[in-house]
């Protein structure tokens, strides 16, 4: 990584200052999200990387004489996409999940809850401590991890999990290698998220003189300024951009059948959603009124007592598995392309230019997964069902990062999409077994709620390589070492803290203990309440397949139908509850600017909408960064 040529991007010092900067980040979230509970990482583009990045032109701008300290637009989007995909495993919804569970069972296990019987031998030992005069200090504090009993307690299972998570990653990676291509350069999706970052590290720095965008920058920032004051100083009011509930309008049926419903101006998330296609703008806000239709109607009917009405989760993994099939179906002629260059085959697919060949990025996946197949049977969980676990996984991780490609929206939140949530769906408890449920509870770390999914990260760095130059080969091995920096460094500092303050001490948020006590609880009620099939899951998982092909097919056919059926799958989600209204706001500025004033309109109003994000962004992050130093609570822009 020795070569400085602006057009690698990927230099010796942009991948140095990326791999400090990830601990350092690490250490930013961890406090935020651990300690303070607020998080950054649920959101996409991070809030952390683009405050980094912006820093980064700051400096810049300032050692502007000095050349050789100076970092070009490449470098900084490789700095970038590094720091993105590394921030995502440390984050509420990965690695927080997997060092607050690894201890958790054998704490808390008591005569009451009957875990030691129910489960915890069936916990592997090589990937958990138990040991509880090691795990005395890691929950009560005033400890240290710097003793050789510590250490060696949990210097194995940080080792495995590590080459565990860097295998999960290095798949999704020659996954994305065979989509690059297709995605990227053949259907060109919009990828909405990249927007900010790609404007902000631009050549020229024509978005930094941009007076439009200073302004939008100007709004968000005062709204955070004065919420902030509002925050310490309650006499000052405060403007209402954040999440707040109106659902004391709808207290008459058949209004109050159709559950809570949230507004919210967030400046970011009006300003990232202005990239979004007004297509699929529209049909965000539609369908997620006709899931609330859907609470009312069946509240009218008499069905809202059955339970799972109206089973919106399930039909969302529905249409996730037919627009995964849909898109590669899209695809099949390049990876017919893919398939001949694999085997050999003559083929007018150059993939020279690709992170790696064809060839190596399906051993890649082939050799990813068998691996992963061992580990997972070293575990407990049996031949049949791990080859049925990753399927759906790698579908889910396939259509998450179609959904930032295409949609781009903010939040991705599939908690009750997962593969043990729908393996229990299909099969019920009784038959999967505790072996195979105890498995599940032990890979919730990456299944928990796929916000902070670092395989649309991947994607969005090749798309912003492919823009800017940057060279692919090394920015496939600069994501692989964000990965491992990122774990091990999530890993020490979680450790660090908790053995000097103690995770259950009530130094730290509720979640410290909590995300270990949301799987174990899981599985306790899954041991003691044994289910079968839920066929009502099943029915509404093929209702959502059926629906979102039957959409795509008028899509096809009808130039004039807007609607897509992307957002319907997220129709009933936690970012969608939240996020639906600054996405209208988004969609109205940006149909009224397309109406008005055509396409030139449109284009001249985005600095405007990316300054609102990036001001949100940015004294929102410095108010976070107050927040620790002063250690104290302060206002928080998300959530």
């Amino acid at each position: 990584m020795s070569d400085n040529n602006e057009h690698q991007g990927m230099t010796l010092k942009a991948f140095l200052i990326a791999l400090i900067l990830i601990p350092i980040n690490c250490f930013w979230i961890i406090q935020l999200e651990i300690v303070r509970y607020t998080h950054p990482t649920m959101v996409a583009p991070l809030a952390n990387a683009i405050f980094s990045v912006l820093v980064l032109i700051a400096l810049n701008w300032l050692l502007k004489r000095f050349k050789f300290l100076s970092l070009s637009s490449a470098e900084l989007l490789s700095i970038y996409v590094l720091l993105s995909v590394g921030l995502s495993l440390c984050s509420h919804d990965i690695l927080e999940v997997l060092v607050s569970s690894m201890g958790h069972a054998f704490w808390f296990a008591t005569p009451e809850n009957e875990w030691q019987d129910l489960f915890c031998s069936h916990i592997p030992g090589w990937l958990t401590v138990a040991d509880k005069g090691v795990l005395t200090g890691y929950y009560e504090g005033d400890s240290s991890l710097y003793t050789i009993e510590n250490l060696r307690a949990w210097i194995a299972p940080m080792a495995w999990w590590t080459l565990f998570v860097a295998c999960l990653v290095f798949v999704m990676l020659c996954i994305n290698v065979i989509l690059r291509k297709q995605w990227v350069e053949q259907e060109r999706l919009a990828y909405p998220i990249v927007q900010l970052p790609l404007r902000m590290a631009e050549k020229k720095r024509r978005f930094f003189t941009n007076r439009l965008m200073w302004i939008g920058f100007g709004v968000a920032a005062l709204i955070d300024i004065i919420n902030g004051l509002s925050f310490i100083y309650p006499t000052i009011p405060a403007i209402p951009v954040k999440r707040q509930t109106i659902s004391h309008l709808f207290t008459e049926k058949p209004w109050s059948m159709m559950g809570g419903v949230r507004i919210a101006f967030y400046p970011f998330a009006v300003g990232v959603g202005f990239m979004i296609p007004v297509d699929l703008l529209l049909s965000v806000w539609v369908f997620y009124w006709v899931y609330k239709a859907e609470l009312m109607i069946g509240g009218i009917a008499g069905w809202s007592s059955v339970p799972g009405y109206p089973w919106i989760h399930k039909q969302g993994f529905g249409v996730y598995v037919a627009l995964c099939i849909f898109a590669l179906w899209v695809g099949r002629h390049h990876f017919k392309r893919v398939f001949r260059n694999v085997f050999g085959m003559k083929s007018d697919l150059d993939d020279s230019k690709e992170p790696v060949s064809y060839r190596t990025a399906v051993l890649g996946i082939v050799f990813g997964l068998a691996f992963l197949f061992i580990f997972s049977r070293q575990m407990g969980m049996t031949y049949a069902i791990i080859p049925l676990f990753f399927l759906i996984y790698f579908v889910l991780a396939i259509m998450i990062t179609r959904i930032r490609a295409e949609l781009g929206f903010l939040v991705h939140w599939l908690h009750t999409d997962s593969p043990h949530y729908t393996l229990v769906s299909f099969f019920g408890t009784r038959r999967l077994g505790a072996s195979n449920l105890t498995s599940f509870t032990m890979f919730r770390f990456f299944n928990r709620g796929y916000r902070s999914h670092p395989m649309p990260h991947q994607l969005e760095g090749f798309k912003l390589a492919s823009h800017s130059g940057i060279d692919l080969k090394r920015m496939f091995v600069g994501i692989m070492a964000a990965t491992v920096v990122a774990t091990v460094a999530t890993f020490w500092l979680m450790l660090d803290l908790f053995y000097r303050h103690g995770a259950d001490s009530g130094y730290f948020d509720v979640w410290a203990t909590g995300l270990g006590r949301e799987a174990f609880n899981q599985l306790q009620n899954w041991l003691n309440y044994p289910t079968g099939t839920n066929v009502p899951d099943l029915l509404a998982m093929f209702g959502g397949a059926v629906f979102a092909l039957a959409i795509m097919s008028i899509r096809t056919r009808f130039l004039w139908w807007a609607l897509h059926p992307l957002p319907y799958a997220m129709a009933g989600s936690w970012g969608m509850l939240n996020l639906w209204c600054p996405l209208f706001v988004a969609f109205l500025a940006k149909w009224t600017l397309l109406r008005m004033g055509g396409l030139k309109s449109y284009r001249k109003a985005v600095p405007f909408f990316l300054g609102l994000a990036l001001g949100d962004y940015a004294v929102g992050s410095i108010l976070t960064i107050l927040s620790i130093i002063l250690d104290r609570p302060m206002y928080q822009f998300w959530p």
